[in-house]
């Protein structure tokens, strides 16, 4: 069966006003979900980001308590680095989210 006889529901040989109008429903019901789709991956990004910031200066506290000198001086090198990236990454999140409202 070809798109066409799928969008052909009468069979009549043409498309008529009303499968024109179900195929555009169909198109915008499909966008809508993949636009929502989109947002949820995007939020879970950023819980994701937001979480690990919130846990890497406990990570660098528990490594200290279990002597882990070396793994405590690494961790405390790529903090800045670590942490700017991070808040790139929620910043642009939240400035394309507002950009979008208006």
């Amino acid at each position: 069966m070809t798109e066409f006889e799928k969008a052909d529901h009468n069979g009549s040989g043409d498309i008529d006003q009303a499968e024109w109008d179900a195929l555009d429903l169909e198109d915008r019901r499909r966008r809508l979900d993949d636009e929502d789709s989109k947002r949820d991956q995007q939020r879970s990004m950023v819980w994701f980001a937001l979480s690990g910031m919130l846990l890497y200066p406990f990570s660098i506290m528990i490594t200290a308590l279990v002597g882990l000198e070396e793994a405590v001086s690494a961790l405390s090198s790529i903090a800045g680095v670590y942490f700017v990236s991070v808040a790139g990454i929620v910043g642009v999140f939240f400035g394309v989210t507002n950009m979008g409202k208006k």
